[in-house]
């Protein structure tokens, strides 16, 4: 069994809550299934569970290489060198990364409001950028958007491999 699940703001990659996250037992609950790779509690979107031990180690182990779409609203407004530094990979203070796949993106059609919102600027522009990555090294989209100077302020996983969000409103689920 495979479970898309749109994890919303606030929400670990984990059942049970800690602190002032809540824990994916309040959206699902469903005995067996185990999270295939993490998505940070302040990250929103895509997350996979499933009861089968090898394909959560094909999702979640790096050496997979599965690609990952992430929507990501930075402060600024990426141009062609910030987004062809993705493109190359930056250096990270744990090494280089891989490169990415970048573009600039209107604001995704079908997006939610976030609960909290973001914090807004108004003398600081907002900008949206697709980026995929093949790695999952920590916070790994946060610290490569703030390498190029702009740093993140919203981050929404579309896609992981051929699974989607498609039709997942925040906090449900759909086998997929």
């Amino acid at each position: 069994m495979l479970i898309r699940f749109n994890k919303p703001y606030g929400v670990l990659s984990q059942f049970t809550a800690e602190g002032r996250w809540r824990g994916l037992k309040d959206f699902i609950d469903l005995p067996g299934v185990y999270v295939a790779g993490r998505l940070d509690a302040d990250s929103e979107g895509l997350l996979l569970l499933t009861d089968n031990g090898q394909e959560q180690a094909r999702i979640a182990d790096p050496r997979f290489k599965m690609e990952k779409t992430y929507w990501v609203q930075v402060e600024g407004e990426p141009d062609e060198a910030a987004l062809n530094q993705l493109r190359r990979g930056v250096q990270l203070n744990d090494g280089p990364t891989l490169p990415a796949r970048a573009r600039a993106m209107a604001p995704p059609p079908t997006l939610w409001e976030r609960d909290p919102p973001i914090r807004v600027r108004a003398s600081k522009p907002t900008a949206w950028i697709e980026l995929v990555i093949r790695e999952g090294r920590n916070r790994q989209v946060r610290r490569m958007t703030a390498a190029v100077g702009f740093p993140t302020l919203r981050l929404i996983r579309a896609a992981i491999g051929p699974h989607s969000l498609d039709g997942l409103e925040p906090g449900s689920w759909h086998n997929a």
